[in-house]
């Protein structure tokens, strides 16, 4: 089932593949110009270790770090796992200990030499408990404390990236380009009551061991409205932009050239621990079973959604269409008939609180209040009373929103355990899909979570920008695209070594 998965995803990047080869022969590369990149995230955090498992930041900020940071394996489009920072790797017959050749003649964006101590201090931050990184004769070894047969699937993915945190605390990469610029989001000057958004310049690295980016620089504005980004690609502000899903159909209306993953964020519901007792057990059923997901997908969302049925998407787990989530009104009533007089849900109102930010996600929570009422169930947001320091009314339900981050369907699932249910570790590492599966099914039976819609990324990108290879997963890899404008030049011979060539890094690569 692993490697099932893994084929649903080579197969869907043929059709990538091929309009990336078409893509390179309708004209010749350039070197070159600035691209402009929109993100929706109000923040982001370049440093790994800071990010919180789930979040939709960490969407945000993985993207920003690939710019400046490598991994030692990376994932293809042909779903092979493909060396980076390692060359080489290897495993015991346990799959607990696994050995890594390190690449010699790596430097940081500073000249300075990649070293093994670098590799295993910074993956032994953030691979966290369960895991020690130690250094070796050819590089580094990474012994588990549980068979780990998906460490690579681990190291290509989520927070696992290689950097060097100087005396001054900021982090340096060996990757494809540096921080040059960094403005913290802060009030315009023109209008006081307006934020001015966060702001961050890369320059590309002249002496990366993967070869000189084909831009020269790339800038990144954070936070934008919605609505600004589109009109932003329209007229030529951005060349790539982050679009919320609900504004797809209109940006493919006008004309836009849109890039869907798949999905990368669940949307669902969460009961506070005090509604995980069986008396409950009513409570959590009859919701379930009010919730219409078709019409939240295909409605609300405009059909730039699915209906959510497990927790761990398809393309990841390779087992959610086992899941259903049927939905029975008359079964909810039945249930509602039976709940105690005054109890939440009944007479007295099971307050929700929408956790995720945006419109977009509130108009989700009053989605889900519609679906209870049909249900007979009363279900109210939770709001703070407007002018009044005190806080929200206590809330039974919160509507949340959880990012994708790991390609290891192990991972994923015990960060959404921690993170979400505070439930501890889960059982030792498998990539065997019936133990997977048992475990997800009786996470889902507990009903404390209830999945609703499952949300792609999407981006629009101008048809200047050329050899646009995201991945399905959600990898954009700024580094291979190139801009067809005025300010980029014919391709020339840059200083550093040529994009994907062999040349040694330059010793002298600015910090």
């Amino acid at each position: 089932m692993r490697f099932t998965k893994l084929r649903w995803l080579a197969a869907i990047s043929a059709a990538i593949v091929a309009l990336i080869c078409f893509d390179a022969l309708a004209a010749t590369p350039r070197y070159g110009g600035t691209l402009h990149v929109k993100l929706r995230a109000s923040s982001a955090s370049l440093d790994p270790r800071e990010w919180t498992p789930g979040s939709l930041s960490s969407g945000a900020s993985e993207k920003l770090a690939s710019l400046v940071y490598d991994r030692l394996v990376t994932l293809d489009n042909y779903a092979k796992f493909q060396p980076a920072l390692a060359t080489e790797w290897s495993h015991d017959a346990t799959s607990r200990i696994w050995q890594f050749k390190l690449r010699s003649g790596v430097r940081f964006s500073d000249g300075s030499l990649l070293t093994p101590t670098d590799a295993v201090a910074s993956l032994q931050a953030t691979l966290g408990k369960g895991f020690e990184v130690t250094v070796t004769e050819i590089g580094l070894a990474v012994r588990a404390a549980h068979p780990a047969p998906d460490m690579l699937e681990q190291l290509a993915s989520g927070r696992n990236f290689v950097f060097r945190r100087r005396s001054d605390g900021t982090l340096l990469g060996t990757g494809p380009f540096y921080v040059a610029e960094s403005v913290a989001a802060a009030p315009s000057e023109a209008n006081p009551t307006a934020i001015k958004p966060a702001k961050l310049k890369f320059q590309a690295n002249e002496g990366t061991w993967s070869g000189r980016p084909f831009v020269d620089s790339v800038e990144v504005i954070l936070g934008e409205p919605p609505l600004r980004q589109l009109l932003d690609l329209q007229v030529g502000k951005a060349e790539i932009a982050e679009i919320a899903p609900d504004l797809v159909r209109k940006g493919r209306q006008e004309g836009l050239r849109i890039w869907s993953s798949a999905p990368r964020t669940l949307v669902g519901l969460r009961f506070d621990d005090a509604f995980a007792a069986p008396a409950s057990d009513q409570l959590r059923e009859a919701l379930w079973l009010a919730l219409d997901r078709e019409t939240m997908a295909n409605v609300l969302l405009q059909r730039e959604a699915q209906p959510a049925d497990s927790l761990l998407p398809q393309w990841l787990s390779g087992y959610a269409f086992l899941f259903e989530s049927p939905m029975n009104l008359q079964r909810a009533r039945e249930l509602r008939a039976g709940f105690p007089a005054g109890g939440p849900g009944a007479t007295q109102p099971l307050r929700l609180r929408v956790d995720a930010p945006g419109d977009l996600f509130k108009l989700m929570g009053e989605r889900v209040a519609v679906n209870a009422r049909q249900a007979n169930l009363l279900v109210q947001a939770a709001l703070p009373v407007s002018g009044s320091n005190s806080p929200a009314p206590a809330v039974g339900l919160h509507l949340f929103a959880w990012h994708y981050d790991s390609l290891s369907p192990h991972a994923e699932l015990g960060a959404f355990v921690k993170q979400l249910l505070d439930a501890g570790d889960l059982p030792a590492n498998t990539t065997d899909p019936d133990q997977l599966f048992g475990q997800e099914r009786r996470l889902l039976e507990e009903r404390r979570i209830l999945p609703l819609v499952l949300l792609p990324e999407y981006a629009g990108v101008r048809t200047n920008v050329h050899n646009w290879n995201a991945s399905p997963w959600g990898d954009w890899r700024l580094a291979d695209v190139w801009l067809d404008s005025e300010d980029a030049m014919p391709p020339k011979a840059p200083a550093g070594p040529q994009k994907n060539g062999s040349a040694a890094p330059n010793p002298g690569a600015r910090p």
